[in-house]
């Protein structure tokens, strides 16, 4: 008879999954202290047994592709950042802070999907069934294909979901931390904990095709709690946004197996629940009277969508240091213009304080807000405000010359449509000219063209 070898004991750091050959205190690789724990490996490929394997050609895969949809959750906007809406088998984890609205997100979902594709277990861990019926009471989410359960054991969640598992459309567990597994040691909320539970669920997922949605909770620093393997395992990860002083909430995909991570959904929190905003510029842009000092507008793109954000800059007389506040920018990218302007433009600000924000808490990220900040500098620096109506987009180099920005035509109609009177934009190839040409004489837009920063600024300010 052949021995049977030995399972191999392993060291395993249970915050970034680094393998080491012995205990430490501090993890080698991320430098976390008692984090390292023994575990079993698993058997290598050659020594696990051999049993029935699948093989599917890629053309039957689509078939079934085909016949297992995506199932819309209801709401627009979360359809629009998982790429159309839960698809069958996978498993999502939405993290935010305390407070910003998560299980209300959900709850106003899982209504949505429960009206749609069928039966929708919420798994509670945190509040009574008495708590979730109240607040959906409140949202006016109440559904009979909606099933509310107040548990903190997986293995009851995992029973009373298999149970159902041919009619239920959706899994929602809020949240993991407060979710533990008779079958690992330590609290609810321990990183072993947190890694056993999730991966029982994504088990679940795959074998019965169930989605399953998982609420994360984050640490001070705005990351998800729970070992980095967490991300790993779940097919898209989302992230809850918003500052609880304003009623604006963002939900952003940081994964996504499924769809784009650049797609951008907008909420405004209200007494009775979540409301989209379908036209997110409207909410960005402040409506004046007047012109103001340091404002300028720009069409950004937030994956397919265009929004319309308005930057604003402020300078001010420098003691000591000159300072860079950048809210919603690159600080590295606005010490960049602020040089473009001393040196092709003529205007120094380099000894001033420059504070830069944008309106609403968002981000600019791409270089076609370029412009947008440098005119927002300048104008604060001339104490000149620029024309009412007027939008500006283009990338700034550092010879002080000015690129065109990708998908011109869509920034281009939504500035139209939300009644831009005029557009600043580089010039670039044809077809931009053609764009803006055809554009001029569909709607009632002035569109000028400038090649540096020096023709922008004489246009703008003209």
């Amino acid at each position: 008879m052949s021995k049977v070898k030995k399972p191999q004991q392993r060291w395993v750091c249970q915050a970034c999954g680094a393998v080491s050959s012995g205990w430490y205190g501090k993890c080698p690789a991320c430098d976390a202290w008692n984090s390292i724990e023994e575990e079993v490996a698993a058997p290598s490929p050659g020594e696990r047994p051999a049993g029935p394997g699948k093989v599917v050609a890629s053309t039957e895969a689509q078939t079934i592709v085909d016949r297992q949809p995506r199932r819309p959750c209801g709401l627009q906007e979360i359809d629009r950042v998982l790429g159309g809406g839960l698809v069958p088998g996978s498993v999502v984890l939405l993290g935010g802070p305390p407070g910003i609205g998560k299980s209300t997100l959900l709850l106003q979902a899982s209504v949505g999907l429960a009206r749609r594709n069928g039966v929708v277990l919420y798994a509670s861990g945190e509040e009574s069934v008495a708590q979730v019926a109240s607040r959906c009471g409140r949202l006016g989410a109440s559904h009979p294909g909606l099933l509310l359960m107040a548990e903190t054991r997986l293995e009851e969640i995992l029973s009373t979901a298999q149970e159902r598992a041919k009619t239920l459309a959706a899994l929602i567990v809020d949240s993991v931390q407060t979710v533990h597994s008779g079958a690992q040691d330590g609290l609810p909320g321990n990183i072993s904990q947190i890694r056993a539970v999730t991966s029982a669920l994504v088990g679940f997922a795959k074998t019965h095709g169930v989605p399953v949605v998982v609420v994360g909770h984050v640490t001070k620093d705005g990351q998800l709690a729970g070992p980095r393997l967490l991300e790993h395992l779940v097919d898209a990860v989302l992230s809850f946004e918003g500052d609880e002083e304003r009623a604006i909430r963002m939900l952003r995909a940081t994964k996504n197996r499924y769809g784009s991570t650049q797609e951008l959904g907008v909420f405004e929190m209200r007494g009775d629940g979540l409301r989209e905003i379908t036209n997110p510029s409207e909410a960005f842009i402040t409506d004046r009277d007047s012109p103001a000092i340091g404002s300028c507008i720009t069409a950004s793109l937030e994956g397919s969508r265009p929004l319309l954000l308005e930057v604003q800059a402020l300078l001010a007389a420098a003691f000591g240091n000159p300072r860079r506040t950048c809210v919603g920018v690159d600080p590295v990218r606005l010490a960049m213009l602020l040089a473009v302007l001393d040196r092709h433009a003529g205007v120094f600000a380099l000894d001033q304080d420059v504070f830069v924000n944008v309106v609403g808490g968002m981000r600019l990220g791409e270089p076609a807000s370029d412009l947008a900040v440098l005119l927002a500098v300048a104008s604060s620096h001339r104490r000149q405000p620029l024309p009412p109506g007027l939008c500006v987009f283009g990338e700034v180099g550092l010879t002080g010359e000015l690129r065109p920005a990708p998908r011109t035509d869509a920034r281009l109609s939504e500035a139209a449509r939300l009644g831009m009177k005029r557009v600043l934009l580089p010039t670039g190839p044809k077809q931009h000219a053609l764009s803006a040409r055809k554009l001029k004489e569909q709607l009632d837009v002035e569109v000028r063209l400038a090649r540096t920063v020096g023709e922008a600024l004489d246009l703008a300010f003209s």
